[in-house]
């Protein structure tokens, strides 16, 4: 979200209003999703007594199984309601673009087909956590979408894309046991840890290429800061398999997208000033 404001800003059209509401609608979404992924897990023994991840409250029955669906389902009402106001904002791709986001939430580990469980949550993260959201927070301020956004999108995506990378990393043999085949389990751990080091060239490649390609000033380089953090990761990834040690890299790599993105927003804040 502030990575999509931010390029609005750098195109002279970032807008308070649509700006907090896109924000509030993708927090909104994203607790419904992790609602429903909590449900349904438990519902296909995804999460059982040998679970590593931290704890989900229908795994510990902190929750019923109904109270979780009925919370999902509120959630993504409250979520629809912020995009009533995003529609009348930016049109019909808003409502395009809602409509797909609640349904992906769903889709992730509910449904007759569920992404996460044929290998492709890796590829519904990278596109709604990276290219919908930073494109969609751009486009509801500018009511279009330059290609830097699009640029943009790809940084987000790869970083997002990798958190997942490590929980399924992790999870390949509870997964592999419940019947869930993600991109992890079917490509092993050796190729996980290269698809995790892709994403990181791929996410530091971009402001790189965009400050190469003349598009913007020296400062869209202010995200290069992290990489020292990032090959650390990439070690840790690349040489520990043990719960404790991936749960670590889990959140650290979490925290690298956090401080990545802040430093490319302010790249592009800087470059426009």
């Amino acid at each position: 979200m502030l990575v999509g404001t931010a390029v609005a800003h750098a195109h002279g059209g970032a807008r308070v209003g649509p700006a907090l509401a896109a924000c509030l609608g993708a927090v909104l979404i994203q607790i419904g999703t992790n609602l429903a992924n909590d449900f349904f897990d438990a519902e296909k023994g995804a999460d059982g007594e040998d679970r590593i991840g931290p704890p989900r409250a229908v795994q510990m029955g902190w929750l019923t199984p109904a109270q979780v669906r009925r919370g999902a389902a509120l959630v993504f009402a409250a979520a629809g309601l912020v995009g009533l106001y995003l529609i009348a904002v930016a049109g019909w791709p808003i409502a395009l673009l809602g409509t797909l986001s609640i349904a992906a939430g769903i889709a992730y580990t509910g449904g007759p087909w569920p992404l996460a469980y044929h290998g492709l949550g890796d590829v519904a993260v990278f596109v709604f956590f990276g290219v919908a959201a930073v494109c969609g927070t751009c486009y509801v301020q500018l009511l279009t979408l330059p290609a830097d956004a699009l640029a943009a999108s790809l940084s987000i995506g790869a970083l997002a894309t990798a958190v997942l990378v490590v929980n399924n990393l992790r999870d390949i043999d509870t997964d592999q046991r419940a019947g869930k085949r993600t991109l992890a389990v079917r490509i092993g751990r050796r190729g996980t840890r290269v698809e995790f080091g892709a994403l990181l060239v791929l996410a530091y490649a971009v402001p790189v290429g965009l400050w190469l390609g003349a598009q913007v000033s020296a400062w869209i380089l202010l995200p290069l800061a992290t990489l020292p953090r990032a090959v650390r990761l990439l070690r840790v990834v690349w040489r520990r398999v043990d719960g404790p040690a991936l749960n670590d890299a889990l959140a650290d790599t979490a925290r690298l997208g956090l401080v990545f993105a802040l430093l490319f927003a302010l790249g592009w804040i800087g470059g426009a000033a």
